[in-house]
């Protein structure tokens, strides 16, 4: 990832295993330890943030691309991709401003090579992903897993100890 000026980890796992349920019990830890955290997001679906009817989203469909929405609470831009492809994560990089960040997270892009946590329920029946992503570093499950030794194993239920990895591993100087 040559855009990635800060760290950044991802969270690699089937739909339905909680990613984004997990990230939003993680992040307010890592800001509590002082982290500003950022967050990258891919998308399935064919997605618009604007509502349709509104200013914005009328805009944009007259042609307008990128279109930047922007109050003094907050700022958004949206951009058609042209032609439609799947994105990558160091395109997506490149236009992030990691000026005042220290960490990036990361949600899917897990076809991609970067340090990832993959997340597993064992409820949920879904073949392991390690086996097949060297990038994979950590488990953050709901069971124990019989793994090899260099991957961590972290309880996927408790975000505080998924906080600690992180910040062992990837922050040079935290509390």
């Amino acid at each position: 990832m040559q855009h990635a000026h800060i760290p950044l980890i991802g969270f690699a796992a089937f739909s339905g295993t909680g990613k984004t349920t997990l990230l939003t019990r993680l992040i307010p830890i890592l800001k509590q330890k002082g982290l500003r955290i950022g967050l990258i997001k891919h998308g399935h679906h064919n997605f618009d943030i604007d509502i349709p009817g509104k200013d914005s989203f009328r805009l944009r469909e007259a042609g307008a691309s990128p279109v930047m929405i922007v109050s003094r609470h907050r700022r958004a831009m949206i951009t058609e991709i042209n032609p439609e492809q799947e994105p990558k994560l160091d395109d997506q990089l490149k236009l992030f401003d990691q000026s005042a960040l220290d960490l990036i997270l990361v949600e899917g892009f897990k076809a991609e090579s970067f340090p990832k946590i993959e997340l597993h329920r064992s409820g949920l029946n879904n073949p392991l992903l390690y086996p097949n992503d060297p990038d994979i570093i950590a488990i953050a499950s709901d069971c124990t897993l019989s793994t090899p030794t260099y991957l961590t194993q972290l309880d996927i239920n408790r975000p505080e100890t998924i906080a600690a990895f992180i910040l062992n591993n990837f922050i040079e100087h935290h509390d």
